[in-house]
């Protein structure tokens, strides 16, 4: 320690004098006058004091040795100060010495009362875990018997209206008491374990239970963190099995809700919707509010123009449709103009807010493909998890399966649905039984109004046989009720799709908020997602509602409309799935024996109806694939690339439509080969036209139309008169080509065997009866001026320049045959040498010899005309200008030379008693009599 006496010097002793340069200066000394100058030195520095003036030394020095005094007294007090640090800090180090232990001992005392704090909040929080299953179950239980009452009131409500065969399986159960309550089975657990009771299940409650399932997964994500707890996995089983009830409950009301809700179309109609909707659903609200439950702002006033009333649909013809789809189509609003029902959402705001709180509890859960897990520690497996169902088998194609008629066309669609997340089971489920019974409802009352009408037809008609004109109708009325029907399906998928957006959609962001496309990603409150699961699994859900109202959709066409109505008869064979070799079902139209008599009237009907549904389905498939397509809307998720069961439906839709309608051209084709060659039906007695050209020509007017929808048929399947597909296929005047030739090979046959008849006109019918058949196909099929060129329907001509040449030709060449018949007259027509005409002696008459000559001309003349003209006059030639022709090239041919012979040997006398049989036809009587040829027996 550094004392005062160190910083400052000590003074000299009392009696020392100053000291300056001339030494010490004792006290008292008489101070000289020299002046001199003092240095005081400190430190190593030296200070030069001025000597001091005589008359002040006296009082310097006195202040010196004050100065002293007291620099002497601070010294001494300041060692006594260091000295009494000195002892402090000795007290100090002591005193710490004592200290130290004490408050390391403090420390641990409060680190051992900080660890005894978290203990009492861990115990604190196990014990509210612990508590979970105590404080939830009754919220869980209540959630499940409000929702099985509620799904049994619906339930009860569709069976009283005879709607129970189509109600989801689980329904039906609980109906029938047979659904057993999975309920809880943990013992000795607040004692709630028997039945529901307490009336509707209210808003309130929902969101308990919610809340509550929350709750229960938050319990078990914390014992599955602290597995080393001997308790643990006795609690987590405890809480799986409280957390199944409320999933369990959950489905259950999701199935209530949506099965309630009914259709998700309604009529178009000008104002509200109709009265008979909220009819349906009042009871099941009377008793539950929320099941099926209004439609939300969607039931204020339509907005749409006013659309076509039923009856205004069943008068619809082919080119109507045609027109106004490809009207809308070009409009680009497909949906105003299809059908007369059009897409709304039937739930009302509460029901939307319920379902949403479902999905979004039950969205953001894992599965490992089976079911929900509350956490991957639970689920953890080295094995892979099991794949949804059903699902598309190897090759992406769905095939019929199901017996024709039977209300499906595949098994799949009836397969109970596995996703893996149960509310996507129970969405599926109940969304299926209602998209199958509107378009299973909407047959049936087509059906029923088809029943009526004919009902009337034939009340009105006496109940005679069913005529050509009667079949015809029914084929296009059923081809028209088949394309109304996709039109039907188009609007219920189009709500079924917005159903599913406005219920499932919105939640499916829950199941990755980060939007990352992963397979094992962690949400937010530790639980694994699998989003491209669950992507793939709202993809199946969505399909499989809209596959089911697909489904009966491909089974109406098939059966309803396609089979029953005679639109196809061969439409399934022995070879395919599904075929039953029953009636209809057969070998190809050119090979194979059918058993096919349909007629060619009748075939050509079922060729237009095949190419009018065809037709329908060309406009209305790519919408119709487009609105069954799912397409992920949380950003950053794409879509899954797997082809699901309702695209590869429609690809079957089209892929059946498309066959059905190649079977009825075939059959078309193949019914005038088969028309029979003989019979006064096929082969007409009189040569007149056969029937068969004039079905020909019906047919190929029936079909005109359909340039498209055949362009469709031959694009994708090798037809025996098109072999090529694709862009290298034919358009439809390749078919009518074809028809034509079948016509002409008909027509040739029938003409040949008219020669092994019996009688002397044989031959000569054949080829008048050519000359018929070929000129009729002019008129009503080649081009002229009077009518144009018309491209549709009656006005329907064949342009291609092969058709007037192959008609013109064979009329010509039979015309010149036939008309040899004529031609023979002419040999008895020749003139006589006048020096063969020899008088008897005075008189005007010709001698024997003579007049033999004449008269053999004269009656071989008579003859062969009457042989000629009994034979022909018994032909028919129905056309009158084609008549008119034909009696003109017959007097080309003799009339004007007979007149020319008449004129000349008339007057001669060369029979005396028998002259007038002779000339018994003057020209103008065979020029009547050729009038009266082929006139209409």
């Amino acid at each position: 320690m550094t004392t005062l006496s160190a910083i400052i010097p000590p003074l000299p002793p009392s009696g020392a004098g100053v000291v300056g340069i001339g030494g010490l200066l004792p006290v008292g000394s008489a101070t000289t006058t020299t002046t001199t100058t003092t240095t005081t030195t400190h430190n190593g520095s030296t200070t030069m004091i001025p000597p001091p003036s005589s008359s002040s030394s006296s009082s310097q020095s006195s202040s010196i040795l004050a100065l002293y005094s007291s620099m002497s007294t601070m010294s001494s007090t300041t060692r006594m100060a260091c000295r009494a640090c000195d002892g402090l800090s000795r007290r100090s180090r002591h005193l710490d010495s004592l200290t130290s232990p004490a408050s390391e001992t403090s420390a641990l005392l409060a680190h051992a009362s900080g660890n005894l704090a978290s203990t009492s909040a861990l115990l604190r929080d196990a014990r509210e875990k612990f508590d979970t299953v105590g404080d939830c179950e009754p919220a869980v239980e209540r959630l499940y018997w409000g929702a099985r009452e509620a799904c049994r009131e619906v339930a009860a409500h569709a069976e009283r209206q005879g709607r129970g065969g189509l109600l989801p399986p689980i329904m039906t159960r609980i109906l029938e008491g047979k659904e057993a309550r999975v309920g809880l089975r943990v013992g000795g657990v607040g004692g709630v374990g028997g039945g529901g009771g307490g009336g509707a299940l209210t808003e309130q409650e929902l969101y308990a239970g919610a809340d509550a399932m929350e709750i229960v997964r938050d319990a078990h994500a914390y014992f599955s963190r602290r597995l080393e707890w001997r308790s643990a996995r006795d609690a987590m089983s405890d809480l799986e099995a409280l957390h199944r009830t409320g999933v369990e409950a959950m489905g259950l009301l999701v199935v209530g809700h949506l099965t309630g809700a009914g259709a998700a179309v309604r009529r178009k109609v000008e104002g509200a919707a109709p009265a008979v909707v909220g009819k349906k659903r009042g009871a099941a609200q009377s008793s539950y509010a929320g099941v099926g439950g209004g439609g939300g702002a969607n039931n204020g006033a339509s907005t749409t123009t006013r659309a076509m009333t039923a009856a205004e649909r069943a008068e619809e013809t082919a080119a109507m449709t045609r027109d106004r789809l490809t009207e809308a189509l070009l409009n680009r609003d497909l949906m105003k103009s299809v059908g007369e029902y059009e897409e709304y959402l039937p739930l009302s705001t509460r029901v939307v807010r319920e379902l949403r709180a479902i999905f979004e509890c039950l969205g953001g859960m894992a599965s490992d493909g089976a079911g929900l897990v509350l956490s991957s520690s639970s689920s953890s497996s080295s094995s892979s998890p099991p794949e949804p169902h059903p699902s598309l088998p190897q090759g992406g194609k769905v095939l019929r399966t199901e017996k024709v008629g039977s209300g499906h066309y595949s098994v799949m669609t009836t397969t109970e649905l596995r996703t893996g997340y149960p509310h996507l089971d129970a969405f599926g489920e109940a969304r299926k039984s209602v998209a199958y019974a509107s378009v299973d409802g909407y047959c049936r009352q087509l059906r029923k109004a088809w029943k009526d009408k004919l009902l009337v037809t034939n009340n009105v008609g006496g109940g005679g046989g069913v005529t050509a004109a009667a079949r015809a109708e029914k084929v296009d009325g059923a081809a028209r009720d088949a394309v109304r029907c996709i039109e039907h399906t188009l609007a219920v998928v189009s709500g079924e799709k917005s159903v599913f957006r406005c219920v499932v959609v919105p939640s499916s962001a829950v199941q990755n908020p980060s939007g990352e496309d992963n397979d094992g990603g962690e949400d937010a409150g530790g639980r694994k997602t699998s989003n491209l699961r669950y992507q793939r699994a709202l993809a199946l859900s969505y399909s499989y509602v809209v596959s089911a109202a697909l489904d009966r959709l491909l089974d109406l066409i098939e059966y309803t409309f396609l089979r029953e109505a005679g639109c196809a008869t061969n439409s399934v064979t022995p070879n395919e799935p599904g075929g039953t070799g029953g009636a209809g079902a057969g070998g190809g139209a050119f090979g194979g024996d059918t058993g096919n008599d349909m007629d060619i009237r009748s075939a050509a009907s079922a060729a237009a109806a095949g190419l009018r549904i065809v037709d329908g389905v060309r406009m209305l498939g790519p919408s119709l694939s487009k609105l069954c397509e799912y397409v992920s809307v949380t950003p950053g998720v794409a879509s899954p690339p797997e082809s699901t069961i309702a695209s590869a439906l429609c690809i079957s839709l089209h892929r059946s439509t498309v066959k059905n309608c190649s079977k009825t051209l075939e059959n078309l084709a193949r019914s005038i080969q088969l028309d029979p060659l003989d019979g006064p039906r096929h082969r007409p007695v009189d040569a007149r036209v056969a029937r068969v050209s004039s079905d020909v020509v019906h047919a190929i007017r029936m079909i005109s139309p359909f340039v498209s929808a055949y362009k469709s048929v031959s694009k994708r399947r090798a037809l025996p008169w098109d072999p090529n597909i694709g862009d290298n296929s034919g358009e439809i005047d390749v078919f009518v080509r074809f028809l034509i030739q079948q016509l002409l090979i008909s027509l040739t046959s029938k003409a040949l065997n008219y020669k092994n008849d019996e009688g002397q006109d044989s031959q000569a019918k054949s080829h008048l009866f050519m000359m018929n058949n070929t000129f009729y196909l002019m008129e009503a099929l080649a081009p002229n001026e009077f009518q144009g060129s018309g491209s549709e329907g009656e006005s329907y001509r064949i342009n291609a320049p092969w058709f007037k040449q192959k008609m013109t030709k064979s009329f010509e060449s039979e015309k010149a045959k036939y008309l040899t018949y004529w031609e023979r007259l002419n040999r008895h027509l020749t003139d006589v040498d006048d020096r063969e005409l020899n008088y008897q002696m005075n008189k005007d008459v010709l001698s024997l010899e003579s007049g033999r000559l004449l008269k053999s001309r004269f009656s071989g003349f008579i003859e062969d005309f009457e042989k000629v003209y009994v034979v022909h006059r018994n032909f028919t030639v129905i056309d009158p200008k084609l008549r008119e022709t034909l009696q003109g090239d017959i007097r080309r041919v003799f009339l004007s030379r007979y007149k020319t012979f008449f004129n000349k040997y008339s007057t001669v006398q060369f029979s005396k008693k028998n002259m007038n049989d002779y000339l018994k036809y003057p020209p103008q009587k065979l020029d009547s009599l050729i009038g009266q040829l082929y006139a209409m027996q």
